[in-house]
């Protein structure tokens, strides 16, 4: 793509998600959400496969229904209410369509369908911001908004979100897919939390960036998009794929990487609400996601692929790791001794 149309559309991301998080205005608010997803469209598509034009197609027409039903919502409860106020959301059937208008921008079940899909026509670079940068504006109305919702259906879709995020996940070949379900489930360890502590929820979103930038970064290094590919990368890159079993462990929330901290909080929280039985549930539905994550952790670090006929050796690469992914890495390994200091910051 040309370097001017991408510093265009990489300002216009920037614009757009600062006017949605900056703004108290509903009408502002979806202003920045429309000019997100009109910079984001030529990122997506500008392979020119088939397969990137039908994700473009599908992220526009999603966004586009949520966009409005985001304004719906907001006319319904300015018209009921007289407040445009985001915090002043009152009415409870706007609280309904904006619940049913924030999921569908994250991807919580029910509105999740749209999600892998699209992710699998993106690059990995694009994939990166779809799952975290094009998340943020989203997740900062649920913020906002956290005190009208109701917390019940709040729960449900969280619940939800964490069951079919770890089961679709299990019989996937494609690391994008493995990718979008992996952020599916981690949007209902978020949601469950954000009407009761919604500090939490946005500390759990910026790990979960953090992690999952590391694991999106290490694989464009090694150009690993099906596990057949990631099989035999660690001819290439051996200290990479070492690099890269740590992240996904960490993505998966096993102590002591910093993946842990947030899952750890969560649970303490909830068990402080009298809510340990959804404690309990959420807990035994990450073991879905964790089965994949050590599929593709095995897969990353595997010495012999099982097929050796059939897949060639990549040549080693001498070129050192990137310094973004070094630093990345580093910290979703390193933030559960910093824990103290890090709910200190939040």
């Amino acid at each position: 793509m040309n370097p001017q149309a991408t510093l265009i559309f990489t300002t216009s991301l920037l614009l757009g998600t600062t006017i949605t998080i900056s703004s108290n205005h509903w009408v502002m608010a979806w202003t920045g959400l429309e000019i997100n997803t009109l910079a984001v469209l030529p990122l997506i598509s500008k392979s020119h496969h088939p397969r990137a034009i039908e994700a473009a197609t599908k992220y526009f027409l999603v966004q586009a229904t949520a966009s409005a039903l985001v304004l719906f919502s907001s006319m319904t409860n300015a018209w009921c209410t007289g407040q445009w106020d985001i915090t002043q959301l009152s009415h409870p059937t706007s609280c309904l369509i904006m619940t049913a208008a924030i999921s569908m921008k994250l991807g919580l079940v029910p509105f999740h369908f749209w999600f892998p899909e699209v992710l699998q026509g993106s690059s990995l670079v694009t994939g990166l911001l779809l799952s975290t940068a094009m998340k943020f504006p989203p997740m900062t109305l649920l913020y906002m908004t956290s005190q009208s919702l109701d917390p019940t259906l709040l729960t449900t879709l969280a619940i939800l979100s964490a069951a079919v995020g770890g089961w679709a996940g299990l019989n996937q070949t494609q690391i994008r897919k493995i990718m979008a379900f992996s952020s599916i489930s981690h949007l209902g360890w978020m949601a469950i939390i954000i009407i009761y502590s919604p500090k939490l929820a946005l500390l759990n979103f910026y790990l979960y960036t953090l992690m999952t930038a590391a694991v999106f970064l290490s694989l464009n290094s090694i150009k690993a998009l099906k596990l057949s590919t990631l099989m035999t990368a660690w001819t290439k890159a051996p200290s990479l794929s070492a690099i890269l079993l740590l992240t996904l462990l960490s993505l998966a929330g096993l102590p002591p990487l910093t993946g842990f901290l947030p899952k750890w909080l969560i649970i303490q929280e909830l068990t402080k609400q009298d809510m340990a039985s959804t404690a309990v549930v959420i807990s035994l539905l990450s073991l879905l996601s964790l089965f994949f994550y050590l599929r593709l952790a095995y897969c990353a670090t595997i010495t012999l692929p099982p097929h050796t006929t059939n897949h060639m050796k990549q040549w080693h690469n001498n070129k050192p790791v990137s310094l973004s992914v070094a630093i990345l890495t580093t910290l979703s390994l390193i933030m559960l001794p910093l824990s103290p200091m890090t709910l200190a910051i939040v």
